[in-house]
């Protein structure tokens, strides 16, 4: 491999990339933006709940379960209503998620110690937010009713009783619960596919349609030389972005790299090498920038947005998908990413997805290299 032929080739590339104001967009504006409405408007917790109240018990028993109800973190009660009639008006309206409607005999059939039923109305148009919903009330209505039947054992047997079984919950690695220390270095892996992925998907095909292809083929380069000074702008473009997230990470939303960095720029590395390297296969392959964005678009982007356990946990998904996800190279950098981030994990626990991940990227980079050849650089 000669350096000398090699730099030039990085050269026109870098020379293409500044003059190309679209590919430096694509490059920096894109991830930033991403990492913006990624980290402030996709958000997967479920709470502060709208809720409205129908009390037509008007107990002290009926109003310390709404008060408590509306003293949790996952409800908000922002109205109390005079008839059963205004709930579809709030509810149709978007203005209340949850409607509960409490019976004139509440606290009457609660004392007597028979059942006191209670209707509770969910909108089940988002069926996820709606069972995460049922899910919340199910708990505080189980715990609330808990603590009636203690005070009332209490009050029979004239001494105190305690509860049978006590679970203590402890969390680990996301204490807070907070989706958004997934979601931002999940992001990442998103930006580093449009950056490696999308953008060399071009560059090969630019030659074809540009008519310089043949030339190119006439130069004394050989295939290896192609590849790698068509991918070494693009790399650091990719480096430079993934630390800009994670900088922005830190600032903007206090998420903090827990795991060591040296390990965290190594498997970026090989997972960046793996998106350049299937950029270029398709840029081989369809030899067309408008076929080739597309078609890096439908088996890059999408597949590591939807089948790599980012937004969509591939346990719920159907057999022969979960299989697919094997393929899919940003399953293995996410898995990486929450190691990183979120459990402070070694090279023990990410060796086996740097592995494969490097796998990949030769795999990938060997099929460039014969394809090129056979096209005869």
């Amino acid at each position: 491999m000669n350096p000398l032929r090699l730099k030039a080739i990085v050269q026109k590339e870098f020379y293409h990339l500044i003059r190309d104001y679209r590919s430096l967009y694509l490059a920096f504006a894109i991830p930033l933006i991403l990492i913006i409405l990624f980290g402030y408007a996709l958000s997967l917790d479920v709470d502060h709940i709208k809720t409205v109240v129908i009390d037509y018990d008007k107990t002290w028993l009926s109003r310390d379960f709404t008060t408590k109800l509306d003293a949790s973190p996952y409800f908000d009660v922002v109205a109390r209503l005079d008839s059963s009639r205004q709930v579809a008006d709030y509810i149709d309206h978007d203005r209340a998620s949850v409607a509960i409607h409490i019976p004139p005999d509440f606290m009457k059939n609660a004392g007597a110690d028979r059942e006191a039923q209670m209707q509770i109305i969910i909108d089940g148009s988002d069926p996820i937010f709606a069972g995460a919903v049922r899910g919340y009330l199910t708990a505080f209505t189980e715990s609330y009713n808990s603590k009636l039947l203690v005070s009332f054992l209490n009050r029979q047997g004239q001494r105190a009783i305690k509860v049978p079984v006590e679970g203590r919950i402890r969390i680990w690695f996301n204490e807070d619960l907070e989706s958004r220390n997934f979601i931002i270095p999940g992001i990442i892996a998103i930006i580093i596919m449009i950056v490696g992925a999308m953008l060399t998907s071009l560059v090969i095909a630019r030659e074809y349609e540009d008519g310089t292809m043949e030339t190119i083929k006439s130069l004394p380069i050989h295939a290896g030389e192609f590849l790698l000074g068509k991918s070494i702008p693009y790399f650091f473009i990719g480096l430079a972005n993934v630390l800009i997230a994670m900088l922005l990470g830190q600032l903007l939303f206090g998420i903090v790299l827990k795991g060591n960095f040296w390990l965290m720029l190594i498997a970026t590395s090989l997972y960046l090498l793996c998106a350049l390297s299937l950029g270029l296969f398709i840029s081989s392959v369809t030899k067309s920038q408008l076929v080739a964005n597309q078609g890096a678009v439908m088996f890059t982007y999408l597949p590591s947005l939807l089948l790599s356990n980012f937004v969509f946990p591939i346990i719920n998904m159907p057999q022969v998908l979960q299989w697919v996800t094997y393929f899919v190279p940003a399953r293995y950098y996410i898995d990486i990413l929450v190691g990183l981030y979120l459990r402070d994990t070694g090279l023990a626990y990410l060796g086996p997805n740097m592995v494969v991940l490097g796998g990949m990227s030769l795999f990938m980079i060997g099929l460039n290299y014969i394809l090129l050849k056979k096209e005869g650089l």
